[in-house]
């Protein structure tokens, strides 16, 4: 599964955004300069999240974009479903019917729904905050995660 630009482009600019909380307002122009991201995208994608209620926009001289909510109160699942990027990698996406020519699902549906679901879960737990702080680097495969790995191997 990989998650699309604009999931990623938006979790970026508001990390860009974090990280320049104790300023004045930012300007979209500015993110799009440090980030490398195309300005005009950028507008798509926080108007989404002012709509959201995720950014709060500053109109004028010396305007730009602010948190709406402090950083350590927006989930990165929240940026994601805010731009219109559900995590679901099933084949057939929510449908009411299966993706098989028949109607139904797919043999491994229920898999990839269910890794759908921890995808979210994930998210789900990290803060804006913690991605700016930087708290999520080997948070998957840290010492509690190695331990547990090792235990099971060790009890097959």
């Amino acid at each position: 599964m990989k998650l699309s630009t604009k999931g990623r482009y938006a979790v970026m600019a508001m990390a860009d955004l974090a990280s320049h909380v104790d300023e004045r307002p930012v300007p979209l122009a500015e993110i799009a300069s440090r980030q490398e991201i195309s300005l005009s995208y950028l507008e798509q994608l926080f108007a989404r999240m002012r709509r959201a209620g995720i950014v709060k926009a500053i109109r004028g001289p010396g305007g730009g974009y602010r948190l709406a909510r402090a950083s350590g109160d927006i989930r990165i699942s929240d940026i994601i479903l805010a731009v219109d990027e559900p995590v679901d990698i099933t084949r057939c996406q929510h449908q009411m019917k299966g993706c098989m020519e028949n109607g139904q699902r797919c043999i491994t549906h229920d898999l990839w729904d269910e890794l759908s679901r921890h995808i979210h879960l994930y998210l789900s737990s990290v803060s804006l905050e913690d991605v700016v702080s930087r708290r999520v680097a080997g948070s998957a495969s840290g010492p509690r995660g190695m331990a547990a790995a090792l235990r099971a191997a060790a009890a097959e």
